[in-house]
């Protein structure tokens, strides 16, 4: 056996099966591919030429009556017998079937045969004419497509919407795609395809008919012959009316054909479906980025909220450590003050045991003053160790004796205090330069009188810090209660932040000699009459009230802390307990300082 009967062997793809989503894909994949094939397949079997074996010829029927003068209206297809091919047949079959025919209807064939021919030189008003322009006609390309472009077996009908049936799109639309490809310039026209078709498929087949280039053209139904023109004017006014008639049935096909492609992407179940899917896609994401902003806000929210609560925490303990120690501090306060208080009862309970160590009531009242005195002013530690000493005296008067030497350092410290504080405030009124800058300094430009200084620290002790607008509340006490200038509250603030407490000591002490000597006076000297021009005035103890010094003041709070409400015969104790006052003065200094209390407490309710 020679070489070449040998069968050529074929190439065989290994086809390897997976299993899951994969195999499941690549499967579809070539079931795509397969039916895609065998559709193109039958697809150039249906629209391509037709083999030369399978050719069959069909006779004209009375093709002996046919007019040469109307060859243009005759189906040249049908006189040359491809009237079922037509467009399909191929150069060499219209040569073939024109063969044929010569054979068969040539005037000099039918002459031999003793059929009827026409003479010599007159075969142009003979049928055999119009088979030979057919022939001419269909030979040439240019010529076959201007007459394929008017054939008149073409269907232009274009199928409205359809949108109801998706297997009714395919069927109709179709085959009007296929019959309309042959004016296409490309030759590998995507087809209109099926349901499986993929999107990219789908946007490829309509972006090329949108895009469709055709090669349709009217020459072949020019009314006007340019060769029938006298002069070249004509010629040219011929081929310009050509043009415009070609012109409108090209815009009149086109429209056409924009109708088709139209009327099938309106009809298109594929494109509605991909339309549906891109719009689900869309709101997937949509809701894909949304809940990523979401769960995005809510670790937000949530690492706030774990601050926050972890900052709460931490304020919490903190909190609680505070109030703690400050539970704590003051419960080490408490116990504090309830043994300064208790060794302060103890001195105290001791001295009253001993009768204050003296007979005399005077040197007993003046003693317990003391006393009450030191106790205010000594520590609790100095407290505890005088009591000791008190306790490991051996003797009354060795007792006694502890708390005199006390006295004197509590009154040589007082004494050295007042000596300084006097030196201080002499030197500061003896200084030119002083009262006038202190002046401006200490008061914004007015003058404090030693009463209004007074009157100042009394207004301070009376509201202390903490007080709602304290220094408002300060200015219109100190106003109505005999200041020499009107002060405002920056007034008062600017004098109080000024005044040292050695100073105010110093001030309050200027006067204290003849206060002390006022306050020791015998009652007739106190209350006699002062002269005045030489004459005495006999309406100054009637009508003058005595005044009140800080000695007796602080003998009359003593008192009354000794003899509380409900004690018997109170008044009179109280006046025995301050010589030189009578009842009825204690009396009235006791509504005065009760109603200054009450004045006070209204003014601080009303700042509020």
């Amino acid at each position: 056996m020679s070489s070449k009967m040998k069968k050529k062997k074929l190439t065989v793809a290994l086809v390897e099966s997976f299993e899951g989503v994969v195999g499941q894909a690549i499967e579809e994949y070539r079931q795509r591919k397969l039916k895609k094939i065998r559709f193109l397949e039958e697809r150039k079997r249906r629209l391509g030429p037709i083999p030369d074996d399978k050719l069959v010829l069909v006779d004209y029927p009375d093709i002996q009556h046919l007019d040469p003068r109307e060859w243009k209206d005759q189906d040249h297809y049908a006189v040359l017998g491809l009237v079922n091919i037509r467009q399909r047949a191929t150069t060499n079959q219209v040569k073939s079937a024109y063969r044929k025919l010569v054979l068969k209807h040539h005037p000099d064939k039918r002459r031999r045969k003793g059929e009827a021919a026409p003479v010599e030189g007159s075969d142009t008003d003979d049928y055999f004419s119009c088979i030979q322009k057919a022939f001419e006609l269909l030979k040439i390309i240019d010529t076959r497509r201007a007459y394929d472009s008017i054939d008149p077996k073409f269907d232009e009908s274009v199928p409205p919407v359809i949108k109801n049936s998706k297997d009714n799109f395919y069927k109709i639309f179709t085959p009007v795609f296929d019959l309309n490809q042959r004016w296409s310039l490309v030759e590998n026209v995507p087809y209109l395809g099926g349901d499986d078709s993929t999107i990219e498929e789908v946007n490829q087949f309509y972006e090329f008919w949108y895009d469709f280039q055709s090669w349709r053209e009217y020459s072949y139904l020019d009314e006007e012959n340019k060769e029938r023109a006298e002069d070249a004017m004509e010629r040219r006014w011929m081929e310009k009316k050509n043009r415009s008639e070609r012109a409108t049935k090209k815009k009149e096909e086109n429209a056409r054909l924009r109708s088709l492609v139209d009327n099938a992407y309106a009809s298109d179940p594929r494109i509605k479906r991909f339309k549906e899917e891109a719009k689900r896609k869309r709101e997937a994401i949509k809701t894909a980025r949304a809940d990523a902003i979401r769960q995005e806000q809510e670790q937000i929210k949530a690492d706030e909220e774990a601050i926050k609560a972890k900052k709460e925490e931490e304020d919490r303990v903190k909190a609680v450590e505070m109030k703690l120690q400050q539970v704590e501090a003051k419960k080490k306060k408490e116990r504090e003050k309830k043994a300064t208080k208790k060794a302060r009862q103890k001195l105290l309970s001791y001295c009253k045991e001993k009768e204050w160590f003296y007979t005399d009531p005077q040197e007993k009242l003046t003693f317990m003053d003391n006393v009450n005195h030191l106790c205010s002013s000594l520590d609790l530690l100095s407290l505890t160790s005088l009591n000791e000493a008190i306790d490991g005296a051996p003797s009354t008067d060795n007792a006694q004796q502890s708390i005199c030497v006390k006295l004197d350092e509590m009154k040589e410290q007082m004494v050295k205090e007042r000596e300084q504080n006097y030196i201080s405030s002499i030197g500061g009124k003896n200084s030119p330069s002083s009262s006038a800058a202190g002046g401006d300094k200490n008061g914004g430009g007015k003058d404090w009188t030693f009463e209004d200084i007074q009157i100042l620290v009394k207004a301070v002790n009376l509201f202390p810090a903490g007080t709602v607008n304290r220094w408002k509340v300060v200015s219109n006490w100190i106003n109505s209660h005999g200041s020499s200038v009107k002060r405002n509250p920056k007034d008062c603030l600017s004098r109080a932040k000024n005044l040292k407490e050695s100073e105010l000591k110093a001030r309050a002490n200027d006067r204290a000699f003849e206060r002390f000597q006022e306050s020791h006076q015998p009652e007739q000297v106190k209350n006699a009459a002062k002269p005045k021009e030489g004459e005495i005035s006999v309406r100054y103890e009637a009508d003058m009230p005595k005044s009140w010094s800080p000695d007796e003041q602080r003998k009359l709070e003593q008192a009354l802390k000794t003899f509380p409400t409900g004690t018997k015969e109170r008044w009179v104790r109280v006046a025995e307990a301050c010589p030189g006052r009578t009842k009825a003065e204690i009396l009235q200094r006791t509504r005065e300082l009760i109603a200054r209390i009450k004045e006070r407490k209204a003014a601080a309710a009303a700042s509020k």
